[in-house]
């Protein structure tokens, strides 16, 4: 998939939507005036960019396990011949999310989530009982340092730059604190449904979600700005399509930090602006040695190695290594209580 011609008025558009979509009853006014356009120029404009494919979705982006579901990345071993059999069977799977195949001996990857009451571990036993992987590594985020993908659609940012993120320090993960949280109600579920779908590209998108809901704007604004203040929604967004937006590779990093190092590496990796995301997750050694995870997205395979080995040059570790991304059989929001 080659990627688009884009103007520069619909780069700095792009970055914009990235970043945050605003709970408004007029976003597209709000957006609009930060780059001098009229609110019916910026409509047209995000309609063209989804109608051509750079922009997958606009959408809520919740939080997996604030919501109360479980979920893990897992990594299967697979003869190169069965792949593409393998990754629709696990398609089918409604918790799967995002499935590639790698350029490792681990060379499929997909991330699963469940909601409340299914076993995770049971899910992921299935679908290996159905592809025969020779290997299967279960790898759950036990730290988090970074969830946040913003492609600098302009190029006006340096992809090798370090931007030092907020102060502070990830903590493990805590399944009883997301547990202790209240509870949803009916009509939050109801309004996680609504604004886990594509937004409506209309100039007021949302006083059609708060109709359809029985609510007020205000009401469904109440809500959704509760959702963020508790963790539950990080923030309402674009997600694009990366190659069509001039990011042809992304490279999955992979390092073998000491226990004592990995709150500094995974500090120090955040400040990376190509880096993504950003994770501690179980090693399995010899066979698997890799605890920290980073995702690089960069131009070229070529660019991503550079600031992978910058990065390496940076926490003076050099037991990493690198998987490419090599098939897309599945990329989507997931959907939460359907």
């Amino acid at each position: 998939m080659e990627h688009a011609v884009i103007e520069d008025l619909d780069r700095q558009l792009l970055n914009e939507l990235q970043q945050e979509f605003p709970l408004s009853s007029h976003p597209f006014a709000m957006i609009g005036n930060k780059l001098g356009i009229s609110e019916n120029e910026t409509l047209s404009r995000v309609t063209d960019l989804s109608d051509n494919g750079i922009i997958r979705q606009i959408s809520a982006i919740f939080d997996t396990r604030r919501l109360g579901y479980d979920s893990c990345l897992v990594a299967m071993q697979l003869p190169p011949q069965l792949l593409d059999a393998a990754a629709e069977e696990i398609n089918k799977h409604q918790g799967v999310s995002h499935n590639y195949s790698r350029s490792h001996i681990f060379n499929l990857w997909f991330t699963i989530a469940t909601p409340p009451g299914v076993d995770l571990i049971q899910e992921v036993r299935r679908i290996s009982n159905i592809t025969r992987p020779e290997a299967v590594l279960i790898l759950p985020a036990l730290r988090v340092f970074k969830i946040r993908v913003q492609l600098d659609v302009t190029g006006n940012r340096d992809p090798f730059a370090m931007e030092p993120a907020a102060a502070g320090s990830a903590s493990p993960i805590d399944r009883a604190v997301y547990g202790g949280q209240p509870s949803l109600s009916d009509i939050d579920i109801s309004i996680i449904r609504k604004l886990q779908e594509n937004l409506p590209l209309t100039l007021t998108p949302f006083r059609e979600i708060s109709d359809s809901l029985g609510l007020t704007e205000d009401g469904l604004f109440s809500i959704a700005n509760r959702f963020i203040s508790e963790g539950r929604m990080r923030r309402l967004a674009a997600v694009l399509r990366h190659r069509k937006a001039g990011f042809k590779a992304n490279a999955m990093g992979v390092w073998n930090i000491p226990a004592e190092d990995i709150e500094k590496a995974g500090r120090r990796f955040t400040d990376f602006q190509a880096v993504s995301h950003c994770y501690e997750r179980p090693s399995y050694p010899p066979l698997w040695p890799f605890n920290l995870f980073t995702m690089v997205h960069g131009h070229t395979r070529e660019e991503c190695i550079s600031i992978l080995q910058m990065m390496s040059d940076n926490v003076n570790i050099s037991e990493y290594d690198y998987l490419f991304s090599e098939k897309e059989y599945k990329k989507v929001r997931l959907r939460y209580f359907v």
